[in-house]
């Protein structure tokens, strides 16, 4: 509807704040595709490379958990400073945008380095896993950490974070589904029939490299950071943007729950290939079980009507309650060898990880807000970058109870389990996930921000629109 003005014109209507914030649907795609790339990538590492590692190069699970806590270690340092390096970050392009141009073509590199076997001695072996495996890790963070830094400079509207939030949850959920259902048939189709195939595994991870740094090449050029405040547009000294986390508890919750999530998720997915192939003698049936990761796409699809009617902590909290219940169901079928149950403990456990998954990042853009709301310090790299490395943490310390685990219960590559290393391979499977998902439930009780997120927005907004008048 058009307006009048005193001279007899007219003008349109100034659009609202809330339109304003509204992100085009070609760049909402674009930016969902950064985590299909990256799932795509590192759910292969994260799934699949323990088994690689231990049944076709040729180290021991326990020397493989150690690597794992080794790169956790690491991973103590570059999550913050990838953070801090999206602070200083000033160009053209915009503060985390950057960082898909740089650092997605090094990334893929490692990602197909880490599944190379070169002939070396198991000394040699182990020096190449660390350096690969950690070079992998590290980059990771470069190309991910970008992934939540950018959301807040997207928009400012907390329903078009959740829809952003949703719509790239549901690609990153479908590259997971993906690269975990086809890779071992692939892996076969270019190793000759089988799953253990130097050759295969390094084939496949040279294809899924060179989709990756396509993929990031799109998302680079059609991504925008729109949402510029007085702090986005200056360096951010560290001493300074590290206020941002003074009594900020919603940051707080949601790592911690980042990390103890992952940490359940780990143990869960790098475990199911030895589930399947030794305790229930079907090691094809477990490519079909990865692959039913798609029913979360349903969940992942209602997120935004959900936490609109019942609130964000609420629907990540029955996401959590859905994944336990799923593991208990779970712990029947083995128990029974039912491959009925497993199924549908597998997509009960499905549907309540969909509903985390999605408002992870969502959480912690208002973890952002949060910050510069109590302490007057925006500070999105600082902040967001412990989301790279809490899951990092997690999925490393997962490695290292599944390595540690296969290694004390006996398990030995290519033979037949005794029944303690069977027994092992469930605790991983099935125990260990139902503790990270039922500490995860009970750190969301205390997480209280959708109660005051209108005043912080109302706040925050008028803020920002002083800072931009005093320019």
């Amino acid at each position: 509807m058009k307006q009048t003005v005193s001279n007899g014109e007219t003008s349109k209507p100034k659009p609202t704040a809330a339109l304003k914030n509204m992100v085009p649907w070609n760049e909402r795609f674009s930016y969902s595709l950064s985590d299909f790339a990256c799932n795509l990538s590192f759910q292969m590492v994260g799934t699949y490379l323990m088994i690689f590692y231990t049944d076709t190069f040729g180290i021991s699970a326990a020397a493989v958990g150690t690597l794992f806590l080794v790169a956790r270690i690491v991973d103590a340092f570059d999550g913050p400073f990838w953070g801090i390096m999206i602070d200083h970050t000033h160009t053209k392009w915009g503060k985390s945008r950057p960082y898909w141009l740089w650092f997605s073509i090094p990334f893929a590199v490692f990602c197909v380095l880490v599944f190379t076997t070169p002939n070396l001695s198991l000394t040699g072996k182990l020096v190449w896993a660390y350096i690969t495996y950690i070079g992998v890790d590290v980059l990771y963070s470069a190309v991910n950490i970008p992934i939540t830094s950018i959301l807040p400079s997207l928009t400012s509207n907390p329903q078009e974070r959740v829809t952003l939030s949703t719509i790239r949850q549901f690609m990153g959920t479908a590259g997971a589904a993906i690269i975990t259902g086809i890779t071992l048939t692939m892996v076969a189709f270019f190793g000759g029939g089988s799953t253990t195939s130097a050759h295969g595994w390094f084939i496949w991870a040279l294809i899924v490299g060179i989709v990756v740094v396509l993929i990031f090449a799109v998302v680079f050029k059609n991504t925008k950071e729109r949402v510029q405040t007085k702090s986005s547009r200056q360096s951010i000294p560290i001493k300074e943007s590290l206020k941002a986390l003074k009594r900020n508890w919603p940051w707080a919750i949601i790592i911690f729950i980042n990390f103890i999530y992952w940490m359940g998720m780990q143990t869960r997915s790098q475990v199911t290939v030895y589930f399947f192939k030794y305790n229930m003698n079907n090691a094809g049936l477990a490519s079909f079980v990865l692959s039913l990761q798609f029913v979360s796409l349903l969940a992942v699809v209602l997120t935004p009507l959900t936490s609109k009617m019942i609130g964000k902590r609420n629907t990540m909290l029955a996401g959590m309650i859905m994944a336990v219940a799923g593991q208990l169901l779970l712990s029947v079928g083995a128990t029974h060898l039912s491959v009925t149950i497993i199924i549908i403990a597998t997509i009960i456990g499905y549907l309540g990880t969909g509903y985390v998954s999605g408002l992870i990042a969502v959480m912690l853009a208002d973890a952002v807000d949060y910050g510069e709301w109590k302490n007057g310090v925006r500070a999105e790299g600082i902040v967001t970058s412990f989301s790279s490395f809490s899951a990092k943490l997690g999925m490393g310390i997962g490695g290292v109870i599944t390595g540690w685990i296969l290694s004390v219960t006996g398990y030995v590559a290519n033979k037949t389990q005794s029944a303690a290393s069977l027994h092992g391979i469930e605790m991983n499977y099935i125990w260990v996930p139902l503790l990270g998902f039922a500490l995860s439930a009970i750190a969301l009780m205390f997480y209280h921000v959708d109660s005051i997120e209108k005043k912080m927005q109302t706040d925050l907004a008028a803020k920002h629109e002083r800072e931009n008048e005093e320019k």
